[in-house]
C-alpha cells in the first residue's frame, strides 16, 4: 500500500473527543495497510489565546519570542493525539517541526520552507510507526524556532507529501470539501467533486478559507495529489488536480469574498510617464502587496490611481506615500477600509464570453454598486461596499448556480 499524509486543522482537534476521532481516522488508514504521516494544527483557538497571553506581558514582543510561544500549540495537539493512538495499541511517535526536518529561512512569523530533511520520518516509517508532525513550524540556520504564518499547517502537510512522494495528501477540515461558496454563510451551495490547482489557488487567495494559498501553490508545483474532506462526516471530499471536470455548464467553479481589504486613492497626480512605477516600487520596497489597480483621468492634465491592499498594510501604505508626496506630486490620499472584494473563479470562463456580464447583472438587479473591477483568464473580482458583501456573494451565487437546483 502507499503513503498518505493527513492534515487536521484546529477545529478537528479542538477537544479530547475530537482528538480521539482524529486518532480513529489515522489508525483506520494505517489498518488498511498505508504508511501514515499526520500533520496537526493547534487546538481550536489556542493560537489566538497564546497571542492574547503575550499581549498581557509585552504587546511589542519580538517575533522570535512570539514564534517560540506560538509553536507550543501544535506540540500540545500532537502529543495528545499520539497518546490517544498509543491507548489504541498502535505504534506512534510525535515530532516537532524541527525533529521532522523542516528547515526555513529566518523570517520569524512568516517563514518559508527551504528544505525538509526526511531521514527521521523515513526511519520511523520503516519501523511501521505512525508519525505525527507539528504543522506550522520549523527551524532556521540559527536553530531558532520559526513559524510559517497563519494557515501554515496546510503548507507543512503539502511539503511533506511532496518530499516523501506521498500517494495522497488529505486536508481534513470542518466542511465536506470545496463548495461553490462558503456553505456556512451562503444558501444553495454545491460541493465540487474536483477543482483545478489554478482555480483553488485563486479561491484561496481571494478569501475562501478552505486551503491556504501557499499550500495550493506548492501542491501545483510538485503535482501533489490533494483532497479536501471533513474530519466529521466521513463523506467523499473534493480532489484538487491539474485538470478537472468543469461543473455542469456554469463555467464558474466558485464565489469568494474577502473583507480584509482597504482601498487607497491618490488624487491629482501629474499625468506623466513613470508615476505608476514610482508609486508601486515604493510600496514593493515596504513589502506591501497591491491587488486591484484602477487609473482614471482627472482634470487639468491630472490623473487618479486607486488600488487595494490588505487592511494590515493600509496604514503602512498611507505613511510611505505621504512621506513621498513631494516627489509623487499628488493632491491628497483617500483611504477607505469599508470595502470588500467579491470574486468569481472558473477555468471555463476563458472560452465563454458573457460570464462577467452575468455577474454584473446580478449585482445591478440587487442594487449593489461596483467600485473597481479586476479580471484574469479565470477570475473576475469587484470591489463593493463591505455592507453589501454577503448579499453580493449570495446574489452572484444564485445567478450562476440556482438553475442547477443544488443545496449544501
Amino acid at each position: 500500500m502507499g503513503l498518505i499524509v493527513q492534515k487536521f486543522g484546529g477545529s478537528s482537534v479542538a477537544d479530547a473527543d475530537k482528538i480521539r476521532n482524529v486518532a480513529r481516522i489515522i489508525t483506520e488508514t494505517y489498518r488498511r495497510g498505508h504508511s501514515v504521516v499526520a500533520v496537526l494544527s493547534a487546538q481550536g483557538d489556542t493560537t489566538d489565546d497564546l497571542i492574547a497571553k503575550a499581549n498581557e506581558i509585552n504587546p511589542r514582543a519580538s517575533m522570535r519570542e512570539m514564534d517560540m510561544l506560538l509553536s507550543t500549540g501544535e506540540q500540545i495537539s500532537c502529543s495528545l493525539c499520539a497518546m490517544a493512538i498509543e491507548a489504541m495499541g498502535y505504534p506512534v511517535v510525535s515530532l516537532t517541526g524541527w525533529q521532522a526536518g523542516f528547515r526555513t529561512n529566518a523570517t520569524y512569523g512568516n517563514a518559508r520552507i527551504k528544505r525538509v530533511q526526511t531521514e527521521r520520518i523515513l526511519a520511523e516509517l520503516d519501523k511501521k510507526t505512525i508519525v505525527i508532525v507539528t504543522g506550522f513550524q520549523g527551524i532556521n540556520k540559527l536553530e531558532d524556532i520559526t513559524t510559517l504564518g497563519r494557515g501554515g499547517s496546510d503548507t507543512s502537510a503539502v511539503a511533506l507529501a511532496a518530499v516523501l512522494r506521498a500517494d495522497l495528501c488529505q486536508i481534513y477540515t470542518d466542511v465536506d470539501g470545496v463548495f461553490t461558496a462558503d456553505p456556512r454563510t451562503v444558501t444553495g451551495t454545491h460541493q465540487l467533486a474536483e477543482i483545478t490547482y489554478d482555480e483553488m489557488l485563486e479561491l484561496a487567495t481571494l478569501g475562501a478559507q478552505v486551503l491556504h494559498n501557499r499550500s495550493v501553490e506548492m501542491a501545483k508545483r510538485y503535482n501533489v495529489n490533494l483532497e479536501v474532506l471533513s474530519s466529521f462526516s466521513g463523506r467523499p471530499g473534493t480532489k484538487v488536480k491539474e485538470v478537472a471536470r468543469i461543473m455542469e455548464k456554469s463555467h464558474v467553479s466558485g464565489v469568494a469574498k474577502d473583507k480584509n481589504v482597504a482601498r487607497l486613492a491618490l488624487v491629482g497626480l501629474a499625468d506623466q510617464p513613470g508615476i505608476a512605477f514610482k508609486i508601486f516600487s515604493l510600496l514593493a520596497k515596504e513589502k506591501v502587496n497591491v491587488d486591484i489597480i484602477l487609473q482614471s483621468i482627472g482634470r487639468n492634465d491630472t490623473k487618479d490611481i486607486s488600488f487595494t491592499v490588505g487592511k494590515q498594510d493600509m496604514e503602512k501604505a498611507r505613511r510611505v506615500l505621504e512621506e513621498h508626496v513631494d516627489s509623487l506630486g499628488f493632491d491628497h490620499i483617500d483611504v477607505n477600509d469599508g470595502v470588500a472584494k467579491v470574486s468569481i473563479v472558473g477555468a471555463g470562463m476563458i472560452n465563454n464570453p458573457g460570464v462577467a456580464a452575468k455577474m454584473f447583472e446580478a449585482l445591478y438587479n440587487a442594487g449593489i454598486n461596483i467600485n473597481m473591477i479586476s479580471t484574469s483568464e479565470i477570475k473576475v473580482s469587484v470591489l463593493v461596499d463591505v455592507r453589501d458583501a454577503d448579499r453580493a456573494v449570495q446574489v452572484i451565487h444564485d445567478r450562476f448556480f440556482a438553475e442547477f437546483g443544488g443545496g449544501s
